[in-house]
Parts: C-alpha cells; structure tokens; sequence
C-alpha cells in the first residue's frame, strides 16, 4: 500500500471516530449488506428466554473478502461461522441471530482493500442492533477496523489476523498496539484472535528451517503489513539461530515477472528462500520464476499462502515447499475438532478443510458463548448485551473449544502456540511435524 492512500486513510479513520460513539441507525433504519454480500437468517428456531428476561434480535457481522484468491478459503470460514448458529437454533436465549457476511474485496483488486475494509467498520457502527464483528482476515485490514469498532464499544474478533503490533507491546512499530485502542467506549480493548500471532510462527518456521540444515537464507516479503511483519520476524530469529541472512527484499503483488529477483537471489547463494506474503500477492508467478532460476532450492512460507489457489497457480513449482500453519491439519482432528470436521463435510458436501474453517467455528461459538452468558447475568437489552457480549469474550479463561482448551490473555491473544510444518507433496499439503509447543 502507497504511504499517500494509508495517510489518506487513516484521516478518515480520525473523522469517523469522532462521530461513532452513537448509535444512530443509517437512513431509513437498516445497515444492508453491499453488493455480493449474503445474510444467513436463522431457520425458526428459537430458544426459551430466561425467567424474566426479554427478547428480540441482534446482528452479528463477519468481514471477509469474498472475492479474489481467497474466496474459496472465506467460503468454508463463511460456511463454519453459519454452522455454529444453525446448531444453535439461530438463536441465544430468546434472541434471534441475525448473520451477514460482509465484503472487504474488490473485483477489480481480486483482494481486500483498505476503501472496503473501512466501508464496512463504518457501517458496522452505525448498525444498532451489531452485537459482534468477526474479522478480519488480514491484518491491514484488522489496523483500519480496530479503533472504529473500539470506539462504539463492539467486539472484534478474528479467526485469522495474526501480525503481533495488533496485540503484543513492543511486537510491532512504535506506538502499536495502543494507538488503536485509544478511546475505547468501555474501556476494554475489542480485539481478539483465536490464532497464534506470526512471532510464534515466524520463529516456527526459523527453527524449522535450521532444523532442515540450512545455513544461508535469503528473504522476500510482499510488502503488505503481515507479509513484512511475519518476514522480520523470521529474519530476527533466523539470526538468533545462527544463519546467514543474505537479504531481505520486496516484492509487489502488482508484478508479473519476477525473473530479474529470481536471478539476483541465485546470484546470491542461498539454501533457502523464505517468503512473507498472501497468495492475492501474485505468489505462484513468484514461485513459477524462483524454481525456473533455482530448481533444487528450498522455499518457505507462511499460511498466507497455504491454500488451493496458490496451488494452482504455482503448479508444479510448488512441489517440496515447507510451509507453517497455525494447530494441526484437519486429518489429525480428535474428539470436538473432529466432530466439527465430519458435521461440516457431510453439511457442505466437501472432501478437505481449509486450515482456516476451524478457527471460523471456534470465533463464532466464542461470540455466542459469551452472548449467553452476557444474557444470564442480566444484560436485557441490545445495549447492555453488546458491552457485556465485549466483556465476555475479553475474559475468556479454559475456554473448551474445538481448538481444545484455551484462554485469551490481557492483550486479547489465544493461549495456543502449536502450528503444523507441511510441505507440498505431490500436489498437496502433506503434514510433516509438530512445530512449537
């Protein structure tokens, strides 16, 4: 992103905080979903209200981008967000659910984009009846919402946004985290994540890569604030194991030919190269162009990139490709993970999970959860059921999830640390081994 259209940006940001402390509904009373956007209404169930209780309705958002690379990825966390409040009945306590998915792409960007991504938690804060914001799934997207939604007092929580200057003092640039929580209507913070944060997986995939016997690696980011955030992180740590760190670029996701890196890197002498970035970034011409120069190098990489799209694009220059993802492939699933597996398979008729459909269940069972208990300690209105749902999910302690059994801590990140090391087998992500505890 250009520093002239964040600054613009974050101007706009500033305007609206000044306003979103109300809770004026948009003309004509209604938030609707914008083009290409789905609403998941409940199916009639219903549950009975506490003895002396009252009932209604509320909104939960989700804010994913729906269009591009990553739409067969936020299909399936759509789909298990949807899963959990069917099982349910659509409804907690009496208080019918209502569920929207929100767009943060373009067609035209094939990804998020910040204009998107602020349209939405503009919105959002204007919608009255919004008990809970589920997103976003990429951290420059998670920077623009934050303190929009922090300030109306709505909880955020993401299944997927992982860079650490989100959550963690001292884990990003200066100032970060608190300047976006300044603010906050309740005084508590609204983020949360239900994955780790890329300084646990940085470090992860350093390791691994020492692990593998490589002594000098060379390092590419795509300059987005999670590609470069979990890139600096792996470079940190690579160091602190002893490996030569021959460079670090960038390269953009405008590009369409990555020949002239290719050959700078070659040139260099690498045994491995390490790439921070997302699939929507152009990673497989990346990959098709780093094998064509370097056939026998090792290549690595985060998440970002671990899903079918990247496959395809990358085709069969994807093949041996170490990659990090955050818990364990979903064919190790055990006991309440493999419940959900099954139930979500058999539901949507599909044969494979995306890393990420899990961690969508997980976050909406956590929201619905704590509306529950909001309701059961007397919250009465949709007012008092938003702060108390935000207050809820922030106390969040041996939490017994399909993730397993788990607590958010004073900075709202999950006490989970494990993540999974694949590689690309054959044409698909084979696990490997058990990286972090």
């Amino acid at each position: 992103m250009k520093l002239n259209r964040l600054g613009a940006l974050l101007v706009s940001v500033v305007l609206i905080l000044s306003g979103c402390g109300t809770s004026a509904a948009p003309s004509g009373g209604t938030s609707d979903a914008p083009s290409g956007g789905t609403s998941a209404a409940p199916s009639g169930g219903t549950s009975a209200a506490p003895s002396g209780g009252t009932s209604g309705s509320v909104d939960i958002w989700s804010s994913l981008p729906r269009q591009g690379a990553a739409k067969a990825r936020t299909d399936m966390v759509d789909n298990a967000i949807k899963l959990a409040i069917e099982q349910r009945g659509g409804a907690v306590d009496g208080w019918t659910i209502n569920y929207t998915t929100q767009d943060d792409s373009t067609a035209d960007a094939g990804k998020w984009t910040p204009e998107k991504e602020l349209d939405n938690a503009t919105r959002a804060v204007a919608d009255p009846s919004l008990i809970a914001y589920i997103g976003t799934m990429n951290s420059g997207a998670a920077k623009i919402s934050i303190p929009i939604l922090c300030k109306a007092g709505i909880a955020m929580i993401s299944p997927a946004a992982s860079y650490p200057g989100l959550t963690k003092p001292g884990g990003g640039a200066a100032g970060e985290p608190d300047i976006y929580y300044t603010g906050c209507k309740t005084g508590t913070k609204d983020f949360f994540r239900v994955t780790p944060a890329d300084d646990i997986q940085g470090k992860a995939g350093a390791d691994w890569a020492k692990a593998l016997g490589t002594s000098k690696v060379f390092i590419i980011d795509d300059t987005e604030i999670y590609g470069k955030g979990i890139a600096d992180v792996f470079e940190a740590n690579a160091k602190t194991d002893g490996l030569t760190v021959l460079g670090h670029v960038q390269a953009l996701g405008t590009s369409t030919d990555y020949k002239a890196l290719a050959a700078k890197i070659k040139a260099a002498g690498p045994d491995l190269v390490y790439y921070g970035g997302i699939t929507q970034n152009n990673a497989g011409q990346l990959w098709r162009d780093l094998r064509e120069a370097m056939p026998d190098l090792k290549l690595m990489a985060p998440e970002g990139i671990g899903d079918e799209d990247w496959l395809k694009a990358a085709g069969t220059a994807a093949e041996g490709t170490y990659l990090t993802f955050p818990g364990a492939p979903a064919a190790q699933y055990t006991g309440k993970a493999a419940k959900f597996r099954d139930d979500f398979m058999a539901k949507y008729n599909v044969t494979s999970l995306d890393p990420y459909t899990i961690y969508g269940y997980e976050v909406a069972n956590v929201v619905l959860d704590s509306m529950d208990k909001a309701i059961k300690d007397g919250a009465s209105d949709v007012a008092t059921i938003r702060s108390a749902t935000l207050k809820a999910i922030a106390a969040t302690k041996d939490y017994n999830g399909v993730l397993g059994t788990w607590s958010f801590d004073a900075n709202g990140d999950i006490s989970l640390s494990a993540f999974s090391g694949m590689q690309v087998v054959s044409g698909q992500f084979t696990f490997v081994k058990v990286l972090g505890t």
